[in-house]
């Protein structure tokens, strides 16, 4: 019978301050991002932003009638449908859908992670919204809108439950590749659901900057946490 030889303690620390080096790198660009929001909030808040948002928003608008988006009919409801990957909704079956398969698959931690991270980013999104209390738009809106505009919910809880899903999709594969295009979807869905607020004008571009900002703080955040308890109880 073939004994394997235990790994030498070098080998361990090493591991162990590879760890801890990414749970810290996590967690600096988690504060860069809160940080981020923090000097990005002051700015909305002292007016400083009306000339860039203003020129973001019109960009996005017709030139012969700024109450239209640019482009043709279609692609106003390409938007609308981009824009709907976004809500409360949609993100609220995917994340129920996810943390039923993880109950069931007997991850029960990573089934937690999922819930308290889109369960809290929006009660963080909602408390933001009334603290803030920021007009929306004075455009025609091409949907129907609830809430302050400041953070941009759909922008965040996108970042929040997109990002966590790809994170563990990428964690579940060994092939480099794959766990880049999991990321990479992530990203790519997160930025789409912003730039869907901003086209149908009902948010100004610094909501939706910082609706990325915090999702992403908040995301990182709990997958850190996650992250350190496993190395707790791998140790």
């Amino acid at each position: 019978m073939d004994i394997k030889a235990p790994s030498p303690p070098g080998s361990f620390l090493q591991g162990f301050r590879s760890d801890a080096m990414w749970l810290i790198a996590s967690l600096l660009v988690a504060g860069g991002l809160v940080l981020g929001f923090g000097l990005l909030a002051e700015e909305v808040i002292e007016g400083d932003t009306s000339g860039f948002d203003r020129a973001v928003l019109m960009a996005f608008r017709s030139a012969d009638d700024p109450t239209n988006p640019i482009g043709p009919p279609w692609l106003e409801e390409m938007g609308r449908d981009v824009t709907s990957l976004g809500s409360f909704a949609f993100l609220g079956f995917v994340s129920v859908a996810a943390v039923g398969y993880l109950l069931i698959a007997g991850n029960r931690r990573y089934a937690v992670l999922v819930a308290a991270a889109v369960a809290g980013g929006e009660a963080i999104s909602t408390l933001l919204k009334i603290a803030f209390d920021r007009q929306r738009p004075d455009l025609i809106h091409t949907t129907r809108v609830f809430t302050a505009s400041f953070p941009s919910g759909h922008a965040m809880l996108s970042a929040v439950t997109f990002l966590t899903l790809g994170v563990l999709l990428a964690k579940a594969n060994p092939d480099r590749r794959v766990k880049a295009y999991f990321v990479s979807l992530a990203v790519f869905l997160t930025v789409m659901v912003g730039l869907s607020r901003v086209y149908l004008g009902v948010h100004y571009p610094t909501d939706v900057l910082a609706g990325w900002c915090v999702g992403s703080a908040w995301a990182i955040l709990c997958w850190s946490a996650v992250q350190w308890i496993e190395q707790r109880r791998g140790r």
